[in-house]
């Protein structure tokens, strides 16, 4: 039977909302599943996600495929570098201990950088809402210098004689 860990839609139309479960790969989209592993809204910025670690570990160690679009976020949310990291624990490259100070030195880099995106998204979710500023420029009117007359030659006296 094989098995596989992929998104079943929920909400309303045009309102995407997802279960990421564990089904057989023969049961419909939004049919029968074994196990529900957690939850995925790609409305928010950026898209919410929230997944048991351990219960999605478990089944990709009992050879679940993950799909295209699963498999994204499973590396997102660092699912697949601590199965990484168990496999070079298993091959005795390092300790347990190690592998969880890597893993949790990436967690928190990786939650940070999450952390600084959202605050980013908000600030310009800000910034789309306001109308923009608009500078008064005040214009000066032109001095209005008076014309300079010549100076006028003055008439020699008329000369009679």
């Amino acid at each position: 039977m094989p098995v596989k860990i992929r998104l079943q839609r929920h909400g309303s139309k045009k309102r995407p909302f997802y279960f990421i479960v564990v089904a057989d790969a023969r049961s419909p989209r939004d049919g029968k599943f074994i196990q529900k592993l957690g939850t995925y809204n790609p409305l928010t910025v950026p898209a919410t996600i929230q997944i048991d670690r351990q219960k999605a570990l478990e089944w990709l160690h009992k050879g679940a495929q993950p799909t295209d679009t699963v498999r994204r976020i499973l590396s997102f949310k660092g699912v697949l570098y601590l199965k990484h990291l168990l496999r070079g624990v298993g091959l005795g490259l390092f300790d347990d201990a190690t592998a969880m100070i890597k893993f949790q030195a990436w967690h928190e880099e990786h939650e940070a950088n999450n952390m600084r995106k959202q605050e980013e998204a908000r600030r310009q979710q800000r910034a789309r809402r306001q109308p923009p500023m608009i500078k008064r420029v005040e214009v000066k009117a032109p001095e209005v210098v008076a014309p300079v007359e010549a100076p006028v030659a003055e008439a020699a006296p008329n000369e009679e004689a």
